[in-house]
């Protein structure tokens, strides 16, 4: 660090004296020469540590992501998070540093490939340190406590319905209503993809690699999005099959090497007539958003979108309604926000943000949805990841609905406080005419609000909502969910399954030791 002063010096004297210089022989060659003065421009470099701490951070910061203010997080947290963030600018703390952040195999290659970990400083080591003890000096010791919620303990309009026995450790990654007494469900802890009945009876299963994710249910084929490796990782293990639509029929690999494929839609982005798929590549430090032309011998073709981590929803829309297909997608994981990929035509697309959040926020989830009923998608959003570090209860979790003015500008019109929220689902579920909304959290405040983690809220006019669980909600930690008619009686019934994982080690993860609830049915009752 000593020496980059040195050499800041050295080159500020150079040029400094270089300037001198040339002054000096142009006025001794122009002194009998009869000419006006002309006033020579000092130029003044400005010592980059001479800059305040907070502009040093925004400069820096907001250069990957949205500027998180030092409020978002208290400073225990701070000085956990910023030495992290020292390893993407190439500052760490020994020589094998570096080393212990890359995966060996593939997964190391392809990071390396990226670089995502420079091997030398790509900033002043002495400004980083000075953004690093403004964040300290800025940091609360702690986030302003979360409201307590008042969340009644029962569902007035569902009846619970759940399997006669508990399952230990059951990692639950998706459930999905496929129609009247059928819904699929995949355990990432036994690698199992299964389809059973309300009976809560296997009627089919297979193996999938520690877990499918999705389910996206085509026109003539269902297709099975399999993540490949449940653990943070760069390996690109994922792929999506084609399952089979009748007896004897093979399963086809479609897509593969995928990195940690979380989600997938499909639709007929260059209007060949052909549905091409979107996929959102999680993965851990690398990741992508791309989207997969399918061709007349149905081969697919990826065109990345995007090539940062955190994709985590991407839907095909077609937003302004002027006949090609749109890609709305969320990413989480640094640079979070939603962006929209406007389709120009020949396989083209624009990308625009739309909403950005901090990386504080932990984005977890989004949806569209017109809830004002104008013909234009709004937005329901969910911010409550909070795995990359000890979990801390965020004021600013919870679920957040942004309206479309017309023209895909977004604009938060209401706010629900849900600490650790990880889905919300918007639908009529009470059938009074107005959206009712269903949500989840892996992260509740399990000492003062352990209820949160399945909360529904029944619109009760005017989104104003009152908040509703059923008894025995924190039997299980509600990872999947799911709304669809299980019983084919025509309303919505929500599906959920439990995934006992995490650091926060609560003392329901003692309950939850000796067996849990795997998964439970909520029958809607509204129209009984």
């Amino acid at each position: 660090m000593f020496m980059s002063i040195v050499r800041y010096i050295l080159v500020f004297s150079f040029i400094v004296l270089g300037q001198a210089c040339n002054r000096s022989d142009h006025q001794n060659q122009n002194k009998d020469k009869a000419s006006p003065k002309i006033e020579q421009k000092k130029e003044v470099l400005q010592n980059p540590l001479d800059k305040p701490a907070n502009v040093l951070a925004k400069t820096y910061c907001a250069g990957c992501h949205l500027y998180p203010e030092p409020n978002q997080l208290d400073k225990k947290t701070w000085e956990t998070i910023l030495p992290r963030m020292g390893h993407f600018f190439g500052i760490y703390d020994s020589d094998t540093t570096r080393l212990g952040l890359l995966e060996g195999g593939r997964a190391g290659v392809i990071v390396e490939r990226a670089n995502v970990f420079p091997k030398s400083p790509t900033i002043d080591t002495l400004i980083f340190n000075k953004i690093k003890a403004f964040y300290l000096e800025q940091a609360p010791e702690q986030l302003p406590n979360c409201p307590i919620k008042e969340i009644k303990k029962n569902l007035d309009y569902f009846k619970l319905h759940k399997p006669a026995s508990k399952t230990k450790n059951p990692m639950h990654l998706m459930v999905s209503i496929i129609g009247p007494n059928q819904w699929y469900i995949s355990d990432a802890g036994r690698s199992t993809f299964s389809i059973m009945d309300n009976k809560f009876k296997v009627q089919k299963t297979a193996s999938s690699p520690e877990g499918t994710v999705w389910v996206h249910q085509g026109k003539e084929y269902s297709y099975a999005l399999v993540i490949g490796t449940f653990n943070p990782t760069d390996m690109d293990l994922g792929f999506v099959m084609r399952l089979p639509n009748t007896p004897g029929q093979v399963t086809k690999i479609m897509a593969k090497d995928l990195q940690r494929p979380v989600h997938m839609d499909m639709g007929d982005l260059d209007g060949d007539g052909l549905e091409d798929m979107v996929i959102a590549e999680y993965g851990k430090n690398t990741g992508s958003l791309g989207w997969w032309k399918q061709g007349p011998s149905g081969n697919l073709q990826k065109f990345v979108l995007r090539n940062k981590p955190g994709a985590t929803k991407a839907y095909i829309r077609d937003l302004n309604k002027n006949g090609k297909k749109d890609i709305v997608a969320l990413f989480g994981q640094g640079d979070e926000g939603i962006f929209i990929y406007h389709n120009q035509g020949n396989g083209k697309f624009a990308e625009e943000p739309v909403l950005r959040f901090p990386p504080t926020y932990g984005s977890s989830y989004f949806e569209l949805f017109d809830f004002n009923e104008d013909g234009f998608d709004d937005i329901i959003y969910t911010a409550g990841d909070n795995a990359d570090y000890d979990p801390i209860s965020k004021p600013y979790h919870g679920i957040r609905i942004f309206m479309n003015d017309g023209s895909n500008h977004f604009k938060e019109s209401f706010f629900y406080p849900l600490n650790g929220a990880y889905k919300a689902i918007p639908s009529d579920f009470d059938q009074d005419g107005d959206i009712d909304i269903a949500a989840i959290s892996f992260f509740p405040d399990y000492e003062k609000s352990p209820e949160e983690s399945f909360v529904y809220l029944e619109n009760k006019g005017e989104m104003n909502f009152e908040a509703q669980t059923f008894a025995g909600s924190t039997d299980g930690r509600w990872m999947a969910m799911d709304a669809g008619d299980m019983d084919g009686d025509g309303d919505l019934d929500i599906l959920l399954g439990s995934m006992i994982f995490g650091t926060d080690h609560t003392r329901y993860f003692e309950k939850w030791s000796d067996g849990t609830l795997p998964f439970a049915w909520l029958e809607n009752t509204s129209t009984k």
